[in-house]
């Protein structure tokens, strides 16, 4: 798949990618999407609820009236779950949601993702940009050029840069990652997806080796 090279004021620089069909052009699989996508979130939920059961309510442990001969219902202590201020019957306990998936399940559920975005002519590649100093306005006018201003938009880098972190760090809808940082979730979440040449020919790199 080629693609053009676009400078930073959204211009072509005459220079093509090639990225590899093999990724871009793939047949997407929705339902492994689907798995990442939930696995992702699911690992986000702390799980961290929780109720007290009657061993744990503050209350005596007295017994409050005698078995029988009462003409009223047997009754434990005040702690009993049919009470106001009881123990709670069966609540939630802290536990984790994360379910393993399998790293193949991973790739192509990515592959998928990165696939539909080429279907959807949703994937640029900008020249890689060196900022003497944060700028957000340089970056703003960028995702204008794009017609990418306004939506959610994945800028995916190799490395980190400090001066261009900064100055998409305040731009509604624009989340910056690393390239191997980069998930399914990220991807699915984003209505356009941005690579610097960098990140973009490390597509081309990691298929040749592979």
């Amino acid at each position: 798949m080629q693609i053009e090279v676009l400078n930073i004021e959204g211009k072509k620089t005459g220079r093509q990618i090639d990225l590899p069909d093999e990724i871009f052009g793939a047949e997407p699989n929705e339902h492994v999407i689907y798995l990442a996508v939930k696995q992702h979130l699911a690992a986000q939920r702390q799980g961290t609820h929780k109720v007290k059961t009657r061993a744990e309510v503050k209350g005596s442990s007295r017994k409050l009236h005698r078995q029988k001969g009462t003409g009223g219902s047997r009754k434990g202590n005040i702690r009993n779950p049919l009470y106001k201020g009881g123990g709670t019957v069966f609540g939630p306990k802290p536990h984790g949601y994360d379910f393993k998936l399998n790293r193949k399940v991973k790739d192509l559920a990515k592959i998928s993702a990165l696939s539909f975005k080429a279907k959807d002519n949703s994937v640029f590649v900008i020249e890689d940009i060196t900022l003497e100093e944060p700028k957000t306005k340089s970056f703003v006018d960028m995702l204008s050029a794009l017609e990418a201003y306004g939506k959610k938009a994945l800028f995916v880098m190799p490395e980190y840069n400090d001066n261009v972190y900064l100055s998409f760090r305040n731009v509604p809808g624009v989340n910056g990652i690393l390239l191997s940082d980069m998930n399914t979730h990220d991807i699915v979440n984003a209505d356009v997806l941005i690579l610097t040449e960098g990140a973009a020919k490390i597509f081309s790199e990691e298929e040749v080796e592979a």
